[in-house]
């Protein structure tokens, strides 16, 4: 009975659900969909008198408390649905990742990838899923951008750390 929740979803079924996820989002929250922001929102929990004017005591990280149980759903989500939903559970870092040139390149994609989503004021799941349903020109643009930029890391520069 359940066994169709331990196949991959195909593109036309998680697709839509993903998709639906925007209106049911702003119709019951008035809220748009995004990551990014929730390390603002962690960082001003954690330091609430810091003199950073990004996390400065004006900014009330308690009226983002959705995002950050969205982002704890996320994060329950893939465990659940990697580990007991899942007929061959995967790693969440693949070994490469576990040597020291993994680890730099995790850190320095972490690093390229935060001031990204700072710069370009948003995060992928930000701009394409709920920007382009906006009708956004901004996030169509950055949305091609971060698919450029997929295809130029994954084929000219991984291939230079992974033989």
């Amino acid at each position: 009975m359940l066994a169709w929740l331990l196949e991959p979803w195909p593109w036309y079924v998680s697709g839509p659900l993903i998709g639906l996820a925007v209106p049911i989002l702003l119709l019951l929250t008035g809220k748009n969909l995004g990551i990014s922001s929730s390390l603002r929102h962690i960082g001003a929990a954690c330091r609430p008198n810091s003199k950073l004017p990004y996390l400065s005591k004006n900014y009330s990280w308690r009226e983002h408390t959705g995002t950050l149980i969205f982002v704890l759903g996320v994060l329950i989500g893939g465990f659940v649905g990697n580990y007991l939903l899942s007929a061959e559970p995967g790693n969440f870092i693949p070994a490469f990742y576990a040597s020291p040139l993994g680890v730099v390149g995790l850190f320095a994609g972490g690093i390229l990838i935060g001031f990204g989503t700072r710069y370009a004021g948003g995060c992928t799941s930000g701009h394409t899923i709920m920007g382009i349903s906006a009708l956004n020109l901004s996030s169509l643009v950055a949305t091609v951008f971060f698919f450029v930029g997929g295809l130029l890391s994954t084929w000219f520069i991984l291939p230079l750390f992974i033989p």
